[in-house]
């Protein structure tokens, strides 16, 4: 079904069940009204295809989770990933880059650094690295 398609709520239950296996309690939760647009959208971004290889977009998501600090999504996303061929340096580094982004933006913001000086601190960087190769 494509994202532009609305399905009825019980053709969204059905393919949930279909997809998953089961009807997690966690989709059953979610209203009606708003499950027949959730689900096409979960479908497409977290179980088939899209831009970004699924397990790119795995590791991706854990890092998100893991700053977020959901235990449900690290749950799921981890697992994924792992489904999806991550190993463990991919899923250790995973930590190690959320990391480095959450404590940078947590110094930059503290020192009330000016964004037009970061951008063109970066362009200036950007332009250096890339001579570089």
């Amino acid at each position: 079904m494509a994202l532009s398609e609305a399905a009825s709520y019980d053709e969204t239950l059905s393919d949930i069940e279909e997809t998953l296996g089961i009807v997690p309690g966690f989709m059953a939760a979610v209203p009606e009204d708003d499950m027949v647009h959730e689900w096409p959208v979960f479908k497409q971004y977290t179980l088939g295809e899209s831009d970004i290889p699924p397990k790119y977009r795995e590791l991706i998501e854990l890092a998100v989770a893991a700053t977020l600090k959901c235990p449900y999504c690290q749950a799921f996303h981890r697992g994924a990933a792992e489904m999806h061929g991550a190993s463990e340096e991919e899923l250790a580094e995973v930590g190690v880059l959320a990391s480095l982004t959450s404590r940078w933006s947590t110094m930059i913001h503290a020192q009330h650094y000016d964004y037009d000086t970061f951008v063109s601190e970066f362009e200036d960087i950007s332009a250096h690295l890339q001579a570089q190769h």
